[in-house]
């Protein structure tokens, strides 16, 4: 197994991440960014403003992740900054689920892994580290913990994690998609926990 280079991932390109950027982004219409797009050994995906739900405390009760229920997250606001930054925000030592902006569509002898930006990492936020496995279609759920006592933001529409693309000198005998996995073709909105 490989990890693959800028090369690799640029030959793929929107078959592989939809919108594909051929380079890093590092500014947008002359406003500083958190970068996102292809990088040496990953491309860097972005936050969607679309969904961004924040876990809430609700004393006494207990998350089931085999019966999640849905009231325990609780839609963030959106808000904008002078510069036409958006961004959400994280209380202090919380958890909320975001949606990747980019469609990924994993070929069958890959599997990527998704982790944090060093520019959050940073600040005290933790982007959970996930498989995308060979097969697999969709939007990205992301899982992002504060870690930190403040309040913590976070921008839409700027790098948010790295994708890791491994590819294997044999393909699997069972892809995700042929035994229909259940977060398979997830759409650009948060899909929460299922069994």
């Amino acid at each position: 197994m490989t990890i693959k280079s800028d090369r690799w991932i640029s030959e793929q390109g929107s078959n592989l991440i939809n919108p594909f950027c051929n380079s890093l982004i590092r500014k947008q219409d002359d406003l500083k960014v958190i970068s996102y797009g292809l990088s040496s050994y990953g491309y860097d995906i972005r936050l969607s403003g679309k969904d961004f739900r924040i876990f809430k405390h609700i004393p006494g009760q207990v998350v089931d992740p085999k019966n999640f229920d849905p009231k325990f997250l609780e839609k963030a606001d959106l808000y904008f900054n002078d510069d036409g930054s958006k961004y959400f925000i994280i209380p202090g030592n919380s958890y909320a689920l975001g949606v990747a902006k980019e469609f990924l569509d994993i070929p069958d002898d890959v599997t990527v892994i998704c982790i944090g930006k060093s520019t959050y990492a940073r600040v005290g936020l933790i982007a959970n580290l996930t498989p995308g496995e060979a097969g697999w279609k969709g939007h990205l759920t992301l899982e992002i913990s504060n870690s930190s006592n403040s309040d913590c933001i976070v921008y839409a529409d700027e790098g948010i994690v790295q994708l890791l693309f491994f590819q294997s000198d044999e393909k699997c005998l069972t892809t995700y998609e042929a035994r229909n996995g259940k977060y398979q073709n997830q759409s650009e909105q948060i899909t929460i926990a299922k069994v």
